[in-house]
């Protein structure tokens, strides 16, 4: 046993069935897990937040489907690293085969353009299977000829379960850990300072353990705060800090509180967090939290994000905090992100349900025939662009969704509708 190495690396998972959460990937019904069951990977970008099995599920998948793996770090790997791993790989597996080897790269989001350009032809050709690791977005971190050709499967966070669950396993299958009587009598602050990083939460773990000569060990709240140094001013971009930090700063612009918003902002910039980053976290909040009381927010927030883009540190920071302070003292409603939620589960919840007939398109005699298209109304050709019609499937009509945000410009949408459609959604 090599002791040296950390606790999280001596009990990675070696299989599916040892691997941890993500049932929606690999359960028995998961996606990846039907796949490696008919040997065909498809490259692929794993996205999730730190320490969630990214690198772990990579090494799984190549495994599994006994294939050749290859890995980069995007941290240390220019182009010619690239084209150097690629040469080795085609050189170890066969043109459009189940066997094509996995290239995997960790943090592929900090890949320039050109190094991701280097990946096209061996991903296109069948040279390689690509599986890119990210905590970002890859719809705005990996060039969109790259992500075509890949699919994005989403990671979920541990849960307090799941984490604890993980736990339990290190005592058990640890051959070091094994050797001590631990008793987790709290977890709280093991949760918490993990961040829901699995590696940090067994990192910190076996920390305690190993500063505890007393037996058992009996791990309690206090107990981790005091052997725990953790500089709570330090901004780690891709720990507990970088959420708990965006998530002060949006319940502060979400809350209209202009200074807390412009302080949070600071200490993101001061922490070097990618001015992207929070750029686009404010796209979304101008969306999911002003939405219609202000739509001027959106195209604000959205202009900021294109500005970021061309300016850059430090000029930048100065529209960020415009930015940040406009969306703060604007109006607030999040009734159109109420209403697809209303309507997401709706759908879910109903199923595919028939369109009806007189909104279907007729393109076709045919069609026309079976009366797609048949009684409708087109709205401009009646007073006030307005025809009463139904517009939402038989079984769930008069369904009302969107209800409007008690702010001066949503009233005049409720006063428009309720002129318009009378009580059937009761404005």
């Amino acid at each position: 046993m090599n002791t040296n190495q950390p606790l999280a690396e001596r009990i990675r998972p070696k299989s599916l069935s040892a691997y941890l959460s993500q049932e929606h990937l690999i359960g028995d019904d998961g996606s990846l897990t039907q796949q490696i069951k008919k040997g065909i990977i498809p490259s692929l970008i794993l996205w999730g937040p730190p320490g969630v099995g990214k690198t772990t599920l990579a090494n799984i998948i190549a495994t599994e489907s006994q294939r050749p793996f290859y890995t980069l770090s995007a941290i240390n790997s220019g182009v010619k690293e690239v084209r150097e791993v690629i040469d080795k790989a085609k050189n170890s597996g066969g043109l459009f085969t189940a066997k094509n080897p996995i290239l995997f790269i960790d943090e592929i989001h900090r890949f320039s353009k050109s190094q991701q350009d280097s990946l096209l032809g061996a991903v296109e050709k069948g040279w390689i299977t690509l599986v890119g690791a990210t905590t970002e977005n890859p719809s705005f971190e990996v060039i969109p000829a790259l992500l075509s050709r890949c699919q994005v499967y989403v990671l979920n966070p541990f849960g307090k379960e799941e984490l604890e669950a993980l736990l339990n396993r290190a005592m058990l299958e640890d051959e070091f850990l094994k050797t001590k009587k631990i008793e987790l009598k709290e977890t709280e602050s093991l949760l918490r300072l993990s961040g829901g990083d699995a590696r940090k939460l067994l990192n910190i773990f076996e920390l305690i353990v190993m500063s505890q000569d007393q037996d058992p060990v009996v791990i309690t709240n206090d107990l981790v705060l005091k052997l725990v140094q953790q500089n709570t001013v330090r901004y780690d971009k891709t720990g507990e800090q970088h959420y708990d930090i965006i998530s002060a700063f949006i319940k502060s612009v979400r809350g209209s509180d202009p200074n807390a918003s412009v302080y949070w902002l600071a200490r993101m910039i001061e922490g070097g967090e990618d001015l992207k980053f929070i750029a686009r976290r404010m796209i979304i909040l101008a969306s999911e939290d002003i939405g219609n009381a202000n739509p001027t927010a959106l195209i604000m927030a959205n202009n900021t994000f294109q500005a970021v883009n061309t300016i850059g540190y430090p000029e930048a920071r100065i529209i960020l905090s415009q930015c940040a302070v406009y969306l703060a003292t604007s109006a607030k409603s999040n009734a159109s992100y109420m209403a697809i939620n209303k309507a997401q589960q709706l759908v879910k919840q109903t199923g595919d349900l028939s369109i009806p007939l007189h909104i279907r398109n007729a393109p076709t005699k045919l069609m026309k025939e079976l009366g797609y298209g048949e009684d409708y109304k087109y709205s401009h050709d009646y007073k006030g662009n307005f025809a009463h019609q139904e517009f939402l499937p038989e079984e769930i009509k008069n369904t009302k969704l969107y209800e409007p945000g008690d702010n001066q410009r949503e009233n005049s949408f409720r006063t428009f509708l309720k002129s318009r459609w009378g009580d059937k959604y009761n404005y």
